[in-house]
């Protein structure tokens, strides 16, 4: 929870897009608190705050959870400066004002979570939490058992140690090398910037679960609504958490 610009917090409680919400900060229509705010760069965090619009309270969507299998090659943004396609493309117009939990790069494809629960997608990107993620790597080259070994125990890169909480080798070739490998905590391109500190190259990369929730059979493009509860494995269960 933190606070994020008024006009991106009506977009992530499902009230209305950031472009309409800034038309009616700009014409003095909204309030905060019982304060009329005229600045779409006011910050503010979106759970504590009580909105109006021309006085009236504002309807906050009902919480809403996606899971969608995103193709490579589009990135996991609002709006992209050298005009790439994003997940947005992806999405009808009602559910425009969902977010991404967590990302997947440019070059990687696989489940990703979509949700207007700020204390969801908290919950699950905590590290403490231990969320496991579970990705299908292929590797140029041979991996062998000694470096699977370190990547178990932590790598360090940049600074920060890179640790796979589980990797199984599926098959090697001089060639290239298949994987599965677990994180519980999502740093910014960790696998492979832990491939490429043993000097190895990432040729594909897909995540095919997260939590308790599998890729299945959902195709490249596709998405359908899943149960938040649904995502926590049951050894981490819900905590103090409000679903």
């Amino acid at each position: 929870m933190g606070q994020v610009p008024l006009e991106r917090a009506l977009s992530k409680l499902g009230i209305m897009s950031r472009a309409q919400t800034k038309r009616l900060i700009e014409a003095g229509s909204i309030a905060v608190n019982g304060r009329v705010i005229k600045d779409p760069a006011f910050l503010v965090v979106p759970e504590k705050i009580r909105i109006t619009i021309d006085g009236k309270p504002a309807a906050r969507a009902a919480a809403c959870t996606i899971m969608m299998y995103k193709p490579r090659g589009i990135v996991t943004t609002r709006s992209d400066e050298k005009g790439r396609k994003t997940i947005y493309d992806l999405l009808p117009p009602h559910l425009q004002h969902l977010h991404p939990v967590g990302r997947l790069d440019m070059a990687s494809c696989g489940l990703l979570l979509m949700t207007t629960d700020t204390q969801l997608s908290n919950f699950l990107t905590d590290p403490d939490n231990e969320i496991p993620r579970i990705y299908a790597v292929s590797v140029a080259g041979k991996i062998t058992d000694d470096e699977i070994k370190r990547l178990s125990q932590g790598i360090q890169d940049k600074g920060q140690i890179l640790k796979a909480s589980s990797i199984t080798l599926r098959k090697a070739s001089n060639k290239e090398s298949h994987l599965i490998v677990e994180l519980t905590e999502g740093k910014n391109r960790e696998i492979r910037r832990m491939f490429e500190a043993l000097g190895s190259e990432v040729t594909a990369l897909k995540r095919i679960a997260f939590g308790k929730l599998k890729l299945g059979d959902l195709i490249p493009g596709q998405f359908r609504e899943v149960d938040p509860s649904a995502v926590i494995p049951a050894k981490v269960g819900i905590r103090n958490m409000r679903i």
